[in-house]
């Protein structure tokens, strides 16, 4: 066993983020200051947008996303059952229906033709999520978005770093989320960002994160004097502080390494567990390169002699630090007191049954990797059927 508890993910800072932060410590802005706009132009950059716009957490930034889309009362969006709850709650915070699409069960990102199966006169958006860092099939959801006239909202949080036919996720679609929790590819803290082309969505972002206040003299009928604003619709207060915004801007220097070193670890769990029968590792699609964000292994309950919850126990009890991502959207207390089904989404529900989510973040030594590696294959096979 294991002295210390590997966690299945981690943030990795160093002297330079920590004198970053210092540095805005000692300035005069500690928010809405110019760090927040440098590092939107660093993030816009990266991943080829024309604009970035900066939030409090990655949730602030898909429900901004959902506010400049013009989502409301009427309007069904939909999106995928294994995800974290917040791509669903987006969709609720602006009066719209949450509607769940099935998975592929090969990439266990939301299936194209499901989503087809889904649309109605009221569809008004798609928000597919790129489930552990590998981008979705975006050729066939653009298309199905082309044809239907739909709003496509990518939720990115897994997936900063990733490529689609050989251009970063972040500049393909109407509007990209990007998370930056701790345990994601780079980290603010909390943090979020909305990627997009569009000058409008644009506008209307910057201003959503502000409590829907503007300066902009050319927007407002009336005018004061030099202190005057105007708030023109209900916003929120969804702003990154410049302490974070520093943070990310240092990270962002490291992201490539960091990637590089997820895919690193990703190649030597599938040589470690290539011959293995007692698992299912993850697969990508030809034309994604994943991020990364995490290795989710599919146990085979048919090669052994045990359930799911007592491997992942007995996984923590050596101290690997396993997680289950994710439990089906559709299938939590508030989602079926709204009328949602358990079985509606049965790929969804047969894959949550049998994933376990390993350790996977670039802090993590070969040495770490061997650790899980040789204990996810010991406790497999002491219940070897």
């Amino acid at each position: 066993m294991r002295k210390d508890y590997l966690p299945y993910g981690k943030q990795w800072l160093e002297n330079d983020d920590i004198e970053a932060v210092i540095n805005v410590l000692k300035s005069d802005y500690l928010t809405t200051g110019p760090t927040i706009a440098n590092f939107e132009q660093k993030v816009a950059n990266y991943v080829g947008a024309k604009y970035a716009v900066a939030f409090s957490n990655g949730t602030a930034a898909l429900h901004g996303a959902c506010f400049a889309a013009g989502i409301g009362e009427g309007d069904e969006v939909i999106t995928t059952p294994i995800t974290f709850a917040a791509s669903a709650n987006c969709v609720s915070y602006e009066g719209g229906t949450v509607v769940f699409a099935d998975i592929n069960e090969v990439t266990y990102n939301i299936d194209p033709i499901e989503i087809e199966k889904k649309i109605t006169p009221q569809t008004k958006a798609i928000i597919p999520v790129h489930f552990t860092g590998q981008p979705v099939q975006l050729d066939e959801i653009h298309a199905i978005a082309k044809n239907h006239k739909l709003i496509v909202i990518e939720d990115a949080a897994h997936a900063l770093g990733a490529e689609y036919k050989g251009k970063k996720i972040g500049a393909l679609s109407d509007m990209t989320m990007f998370s930056f929790h701790p345990v994601k590819h780079v980290t603010t803290g909390e943090g979020g960002v909305i990627t997009t082309n569009s000058e409008s969505y644009y506008k209307k972002l910057v201003q959503f994160r502000s409590h829907g206040i503007t300066r902009d003299m050319e927007s407002m009928t009336q005018n004061d004097g030099p202190w005057y604003y105007d708030m023109q619709f209900l916003g929120y207060n969804y702003r990154m502080t410049d302490i974070q915004a520093a943070l990310g801007l240092s990270q962002m220097d490291k992201l490539d390494n960091f990637v590089e070193r997820r895919r690193e670890i990703v190649q030597m769990y599938d040589e470690a567990f290539k011959d293995t029968e007692y698992l299912v590792t993850p697969k990508q699609l030809f034309e994604g390169n994943s991020s990364w964000h995490l290795y989710v292994i599919q146990l085979n309950l048919d090669k052994i002699n045990s359930t799911r919850k007592e491997i992942f126990e007995a996984l923590v009890a050596q101290n690997i630090g396993v997680n289950v991502h994710y439990i089906p959207v559709h299938t939590l207390s508030y989602y079926k007191e709204l009328g949602y089904k358990e079985g509606s989404m049965p790929k969804a529900e047969a894959l949550y049954e049998t994933i376990i989510t390993l350790p996977l973040f670039p802090k993590m030594t070969n040495e770490d990797v061997k650790d899980v590696v040789i204990t996810v294959i010991s406790e497999l096979k002491k219940v070897s059927k």
